[in-house]
């Protein structure tokens, strides 16, 4: 028997849509249903996000790479060559501006880590917006949305620093170099890290780190992931009868291993609610774990790829068909995937069965 999900992917256009309507109110995309599945149409195929390769970031950077006569910097060593005379020459304009600034100059830089959440821009806090608009320089991450790039002031200068599967623009600690290089400079640096920076995007390493030079550090928090996506999808992560705590893991190992997600043993509770960050490749592994450690086969289970994008796609499936549901539907990274009985209360799970409906309610109760 074919396995039961639901699978949200740019839809056809000689589909029409039904009747039912979107979560968001913001994206207002329509849905149709197929016998196995039902679907919501993405307005772009496009990644929200900053690309390695893309065009956008070659435009955003270009400033660093005026020597460059290819139309795409590719190579990691050669980019970093490049860069060099550039970083160093605004490195210069700014100590000459701190130097002649009155009154001995205005002193050392300071770095903001700026969290932008999973990527609607609407989700920024104002803080974060503010310390953004005041940048002189922005090094931003892959998972920043394009969106929330378009909010750099015309004068400061971006410089992409993401890590992607294959490709590392630069080392951690070559990110520790130039944040530290330009706010002694006197610059007003801003760290932009997609989610919140201190939950799994090293902004603790950074802080630590940067306050050991004397630096000051602040920290703008952001939605992260888990949060966003949730109530996007009308998830709560917890809920009175259902699920008592929440859990948040990464799918990948401090040192790159295949199967990192040796914490199932303990993680497979009935009554939590698993969120796993970059654990598309280890997907595999944890659920069969999960389920080797009693998580019931039948938990309810959702992927969701580039959440709060308009190019967000969802797959829902019972734990036992989840693997093999991402799969067919190819979801790529950023992929948040959330496990528990409290994704069978988002309005567009599609196994809503009176069993589970008539147990969730009664639960919440007592």
């Amino acid at each position: 028997m074919a396995s039961s999900s639901l699978s949200f992917s740019p839809c056809p256009s000689f589909l029409s849509p039904t009747s039912l309507s979107s979560p968001s109110p913001s994206k207002s995309l329509p849905f149709f249903t197929t016998p196995r599945s039902i679907a919501v149409c993405c307005s772009s195929s496009s990644s929200p996000f900053t690309e390695w390769n893309s065009l956008e970031r070659h435009q955003r950077d270009q400033w660093a790479c005026v020597s460059s006569s290819s139309s795409l910097v590719c190579d990691k060593a050669n980019e970093i060559a490049l860069q060099l005379p550039e970083l160093k020459r605004l490195l210069d304009v700014l100590r000459a501006g701190r130097e002649n600034g009155g009154g001995g100059g205005r002193g050392p830089g300071s770095v903001a880590l700026v969290g932008t959440g999973p990527g609607d821009p609407e989700l920024l806090t104002v803080k974060a917006v503010r310390a953004i608009e005041r940048a002189d320089l922005v090094l931003y991450d892959r998972l920043v949305s394009n969106a929330v790039l378009d909010l750099v002031g015309p004068a400061a200068r971006l410089l992409y620093v993401g890590k992607t599967a294959g490709y590392h623009s630069r080392t951690q600690e070559e990110i520790h170099e130039l944040l530290l290089s330009f706010a002694k400079a006197g610059a007003n640096v801003v760290r932009l890290k997609g989610g919140d920076p201190l939950v799994f995007g090293r902004g603790g390493e950074e802080m630590d780190f940067l306050q050991r030079q004397g630096i000051h550090v602040n920290v703008i928090p952001g939605i992260t992931a888990a949060s966003g996506i949730s109530a996007e999808l009308g998830i709560p992560l917890t809920h009175r009868g259902v699920s008592n705590s929440v859990r948040f893991l990464t799918g990948h190992s401090r040192n790159g291993g295949t199967d990192p997600l040796y914490v199932a043993e303990h993680a497979a509770d009935p009554d939590s609610t698993l969120v796993i960050y970059m654990g598309l490749s280890t997907l595999p592994g944890l659920v069969s774990k999960l389920m080797n450690h009693g998580l019931p086969h039948e938990t309810p289970a959702v992927a969701v790829e580039r959440g709060t994008t308009p190019q967000q796609r969802i797959v829902f499936a019972e734990l036992k068909h989840l693997v093999n549901e991402v799969k067919l539907a190819e979801l790529v990274s950023p992929t948040l995937i959330i496990i528990g009985e409290v994704v069978a209360l988002s309005p567009l799970w599609p196994l809503s069965s009176e069993k589970r409906l008539g147990m969730c309610n009664g639960a919440a109760m007592h």
